[in-house]
């Protein structure tokens, strides 16, 4: 009896120990690993965080499971993994921007508004940010499809209004910094109702940054921000042919790296990508919606960094970005969360364990 009972709280404390560390602390000793990555205060103006200047957060493809796909098990698994990998982050690195490159939702072009509200309701639970942080998103062709065969204006439009994200959005913060937030389905330039008003607010957010740089009395008095080159959001990568160049662990699959990019699906038309490099000259580009991370260096110089999913239902290795910017600076770095096939093998050697422990019960 009593070795039973000896057995038992064994076994119980090994329970909690696994759980413990698997669904909780494993969070904090990956993350508390990846820091802010330290720019050159000397080039521009220190921003609201002091001299390390603008602090943010990207990731993207969270993909929330509606009603039609995946068993409640994978959905429970994979959120609480995203909420105890995001809430953590921003408990150890507080960063005064988060941003999410699209794909927010896996069935938002199916689902009913109750559906879509009530996810949206579980969107905000996991992604919650304290007042000191904003939170921008982009929109994902998982959100309102695909633009020529699901895209529609209800359910851009659904979008748009509960999130306040118009199809293109100039963001001047306080230490200088401008970032560009693009709906990627509204330029394909085919002249569609969403097309039209994605490319007058791409002239009109051209506009104001033209007028920025040439420092116009107009803009001054008008109380428009000075100029600084812009940082671009969107959920397509710009036009590339493959992620051939793409390397690190995160990256596509080497027998998927060669596979040619279809314009529009993959990727950014190469005509609509030399139309926003021409207007808005970005000094940087961030993207998802291949799930692999790559960083690629277009032609003309502008980096562009693609990254990975936030969700182990995409990726064994999910990881997100640290980015420093000042006015004139900036740098990332790439944080990875823990790996899927780490905590089932931490969980199997548990269970090794446990079993060994009631094999010495018995045989004693």
């Amino acid at each position: 009896m009593m070795r039973l009972k000896h057995c038992t709280v064994a076994l119980s404390i090994l329970a909690t120990l696994l759980l413990f560390y698997n669904e909780f602390l494993v969070y904090y000793v990956l993350l508390i690993q990846c820091s802010w990555p330290i720019v050159d205060a000397g080039r521009g103006p220190a921003g609201p965080a002091g001299p390390a200047g603008l602090r943010s957060i990207i990731l993207a493809d969270t993909h929330l499971l509606g009603s039609r796909h995946g068993h409640w098990f994978d959905k429970l698994r994979r959120e609480w993994q995203m909420w105890r990998a995001f809430q953590t982050a921003m408990t150890l690195h507080n960063p005064d921007l988060v941003f999410i490159l699209g794909d927010l939702f896996d069935e938002g072009l199916w689902v009913s508004n109750r559906e879509f509200y009530s996810t949206v309701e579980r969107f905000h639970s996991m992604f919650h940010v304290p007042r000191t942080t904003q939170l921008h998103v982009v929109v994902g062709n998982h959100d309102i499809g695909f633009h020529y065969y699901s895209v529609n204006r209800s359910l851009y439009k659904r979008f748009r209004d509960t999130f306040s994200t118009p199809s293109v959005q100039l963001l001047s913060v306080a230490d200088g910094s401008s970032f560009v937030l693009i709906n990627s389905m509204a330029m394909h330039g085919d002249g569609c109702s969403m097309c039209r008003e994605a490319e007058e607010k791409l002239d009109d957010v051209a506009q104001t940054l033209r007028c920025t740089e040439a420092d116009d009395n107009v803009c001054l008095q008008q109380g428009t921000d000075q100029y600084a080159q812009p940082i671009i959001m969107q959920h397509f990568p710009m036009f590339r042919e493959s992620d051939a160049n793409c390397t690190g662990t995160d990256a596509a699959p080497l027998e998927e790296r060669e596979n040619k990019f279809r314009e529009r699906w993959e990727c950014l038309s190469k005509e609509s990508t030399e139309r926003i490099f021409a207007k808005l000259k970005p000094r940087a580009v961030f993207t998802g919606h291949t799930h692999h991370g790559c960083h690629h260096i277009h032609a003309d110089g502008t980096p562009e960094w693609t990254v990975p999913s936030f969700s182990w239902r995409n990726r064994n290795d999910p990881a997100f970005l640290l980015v420093t910017t000042t006015k004139h600076s900036m740098s990332v770095k790439k944080c990875f969360m823990p790996q899927e096939s780490t905590v089932i093998r931490t969980y199997i050697f548990g269970g090794a364990i446990a079993i060994l422990i009631l094999l010495l019960a018995f045989l004693q």
